[in-house]
């Protein structure tokens, strides 16, 4: 665990002294490095046990998948912003570079954190990284009030979250999460606001429909490095702390969660119809992952073994999915200089190969069978219909706009008559075919053994 951490934190040195010429070839190989030596933690010894343990990490088959899954979007990172950092200085390049190890340290802290405080404190720490992503290397004029937007929303949710943790701490005199006891300590009405103290933060991490508006515009303003990161691993660290926080307050009622359900169910269906009529790319990308999350959220509350394991394939299929999703917009963003649906049409004359990747990304984006998408939306789907049937009315509605939304981006961006601007097209590189291989290359190969991520 020590080795991973300690190679991940000196990429930070490494991305300031490393020859300029030589600056994203090693840093990239360096980082896939790590993440290969990191895939040996899903060959899980005690299952359904904490393993790898010390006094402050731990790992088990929560955290293992969550963090091999935020390392390998490092290296992805690097190769994506490449041509948004070609003209930049050669300074501004390490800091970039150092600014994203910073986070992806920081993010394995959180994932393998057993205190709660650490946690906490690793939890509100990815927000600094991410912030200088969005204001400093973002594209918009609006990028500050959408970095506002990111801020506030998070620190108000978590504030109540601290708040929590220490009134834990002087109950029991420790925050380590696999000793809680917490049955006799608390009234019922006290439990009910330790609940909403504690999920809020995570709830608007997710992000729970109501408290979503700060995720399109962050990923809007955001440079492609930003929205890969938001989208793959950020909103993850929403339902990880669901699913770690919810066993250790047992003396809620059920009667709790029904609202919470009810409002990710509903906003499932608004976010889904909101993609209908959106006009940027990326703003349909990004309410999209909105209304995946509500589902994880939904499994996440209701908390059967199946519901759990189906967000936990959910989270890691639509992380690497939605990430692929947003390097094929900036493929054509770094084209055409727009992300306009109207003007960025019938792409498939001019590059047929990247024709290929929309495809098979909006497939997955759509839970085609036999993506590990569709096993998790069909765990997660099955759980809650034996929960309650009437369920299946909100979620097979929302199968059904996602595939509808999905097919129109496709048949958009790469079908229709295209406009004069595009018949001067730059060809695709390389980099970007392997970009898209390295992402389609976990999602594929997990076909064939799903259970590793349960």
């Amino acid at each position: 665990m020590l080795k991973i951490l300690l190679a991940t934190a000196t990429l930070i040195p490494a991305a300031l002294l490393i020859k300029p010429k030589h600056l994203f070839m090693i840093t990239t190989a360096y980082s896939m490095l790590i993440t290969l030596l990191m895939l040996k933690w899903l060959e899980q010894p005690l299952n359904l046990k904490p393993y790898t343990s010390n006094t402050l990490t731990m790992l088990d088959n929560i955290t293992s998948p969550l963090t091999i899954m935020s390392t390998w979007t490092l290296p992805l990172m690097i190769i994506a912003s490449q041509y948004h950092l070609a003209n930049e200085p050669v300074n501004r390049k390490r800091m970039f570079i150092a600014t994203c190890a910073t986070l992806q340290t920081t993010l394995i802290m959180t994932f393998t954190a057993t205190d709660l405080i650490m946690f906490y404190i690793m939890f509100e720490t990815t927000l600094i990284p991410t912030l200088i992503l969005i204001t400093r290397w973002g594209n918009q004029a609006e990028r500050l009030a959408a970095g506002t937007y990111f801020l506030f929303y998070t620190l108000t949710g978590s504030l109540p979250l601290l708040v929590a943790i220490l009134y834990l701490n002087t109950y029991n005199y420790h925050t380590t999460m696999l000793l809680f006891t917490l049955q006799n300590t608390l009234t019922s009405s006290c439990g009910t606001i330790m609940w909403l103290a504690c999920m809020m933060a995570f709830m608007v991490k997710m992000p729970l429909y109501g408290l979503h508006l700060w995720l399109p515009k962050a990923h809007v303003e955001a440079p492609i490095a930003g929205s890969m990161i938001l989208a793959a691993v950020l909103l993850k660290l929403g339902g990880y702390g669901i699913i770690r926080m919810a066993p250790l307050m047992p003396f809620t009622t059920h009667t709790i969660y029904l609202p919470f359900i009810v409002l990710s169910l509903w906003g499932m269906i608004m976010t889904s119809l909101i993609c209908l009529r959106q006009t940027d790319l990326k703003s349909i990308i990004a309410y999209s992952s909105v209304s995946h999350m509500g589902l994880v959220i939904a499994a996440t509350l209701i908390g059967t073994p199946w519901s759990i394991a189906g967000a936990m394939l959910l989270m890691i299929a639509h992380g690497l999915t939605s990430s692929l999703l947003f390097c094929l917009a900036n493929t054509n963003y770094e084209r055409t200089h727009t992300r306009t649906l109207l003007l960025t049409r019938g792409l498939m004359l001019i590059l047929p190969l990247m024709t290929t990747w929309w495809l098979i990304a909006s497939l997955m984006n759509l839970a085609l069978p036999p993506t590990i998408n569709l096993f998790g939306e069909l765990m997660i789907i099955t759980s809650l219909f034996n929960w309650n049937m009437t369920t299946i009315i909100l979620t097979g509605t929302t199968t059904l706009i996602t595939a509808t939304y999905t097919l129109y981006i496709f048949i958009t961006t790469q079908r229709t008559s295209s406009p004069h601007l595009t018949k001067t097209l730059t060809p695709t590189h390389a980099r970007e075919h392997l970009l898209m291989m390295l992402h389609l290359l976990p999602l594929t190969l997990l076909i064939t053994h799903p259970a590793l991520m349960f």
